[in-house]
Protein backbone atom coordinates (compact mmCIF):
# COMPACT_ATOMS: atom_id res chain seq x y z
CA UNK A 1 0.00 0.00 0.00
CA UNK A 2 2.82 2.62 0.76
CA UNK A 3 4.45 2.11 -2.57
CA UNK A 4 0.96 2.97 -4.43
CA UNK A 5 0.42 5.52 -2.29
CA UNK A 6 4.38 7.14 -3.03
CA UNK A 7 3.54 6.03 -6.96
CA UNK A 8 0.48 8.46 -7.20
CA UNK A 9 1.98 11.45 -4.49
CA UNK A 10 -0.26 10.79 -1.69
CA UNK A 11 1.69 12.49 1.51
CA UNK A 12 -0.61 10.54 4.62
CA UNK A 13 -1.50 7.26 4.81
CA UNK A 14 -3.83 6.25 7.70
CA UNK A 15 -4.59 2.35 8.16
CA UNK A 16 -5.87 0.55 10.93
CA UNK A 17 -3.47 -1.99 11.00
CA UNK A 18 0.45 -2.30 12.11
CA UNK A 19 2.40 -1.42 9.47
CA UNK A 20 5.26 -4.09 8.35
CA UNK A 21 9.03 -2.68 9.08
CA UNK A 22 9.03 -2.67 5.01
CA UNK A 23 5.95 -0.33 5.05
CA UNK A 24 8.14 1.80 8.13
CA UNK A 25 11.18 2.22 5.61
CA UNK A 26 9.53 2.97 2.78
CA UNK A 27 7.04 5.77 3.76
CA UNK A 28 10.13 7.49 5.72
CA UNK A 29 12.23 7.37 2.79
CA UNK A 30 9.02 8.42 0.37
CA UNK A 31 8.36 11.26 2.88
CA UNK A 32 5.07 10.11 3.46
CA UNK A 33 3.42 10.28 7.45
CA UNK A 34 2.10 6.95 7.76
CA UNK A 35 -0.18 6.98 10.90
CA UNK A 36 -1.53 3.25 11.59
CA UNK A 37 -3.02 0.94 14.54
CA UNK A 38 -5.80 3.79 14.05
CA UNK A 39 -8.82 3.17 16.72
CA UNK A 40 -11.79 4.98 18.37
CA UNK A 41 -9.08 5.63 21.37
CA UNK A 42 -5.80 6.70 18.86
CA UNK A 43 -3.36 5.71 16.67
CA UNK A 44 0.42 5.33 16.08
CA UNK A 45 2.42 7.73 13.84
CA UNK A 46 5.03 6.17 12.16
CA UNK A 47 6.73 8.06 10.02
CA UNK A 48 7.16 11.97 9.27
CA UNK A 49 4.94 13.58 12.44
CA UNK A 50 6.16 16.89 11.90
CA UNK A 51 3.65 16.82 8.66
CA UNK A 52 0.68 16.77 11.85
CA UNK A 53 -0.58 19.91 13.34
CA UNK A 54 -2.74 19.60 16.78
CA UNK A 55 -5.68 21.46 17.18
CA UNK A 56 -7.54 20.23 20.62
CA UNK A 57 -9.23 16.91 19.40
CA UNK A 58 -8.73 17.71 15.48
CA UNK A 59 -5.57 16.50 13.57
CA UNK A 60 -4.81 18.72 10.69
CA UNK A 61 -1.88 18.05 8.10
CA UNK A 62 0.54 20.50 6.90
CA UNK A 63 0.45 20.85 3.66
CA UNK A 64 3.59 18.80 1.84
CA UNK A 65 4.50 21.59 -0.42
CA UNK A 66 4.69 24.18 2.12
CA UNK A 67 8.52 24.19 2.76
CA UNK A 68 8.06 27.11 5.66
CA UNK A 69 9.05 26.12 8.93
CA UNK A 70 7.27 27.23 12.36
Amino acid sequence: MVQKTAMIGVPVIVAVSAPTTLAIETADQAGITLIAVARDDGYEVFSHPDRIIFSGRQMLFRDPLDIRKD
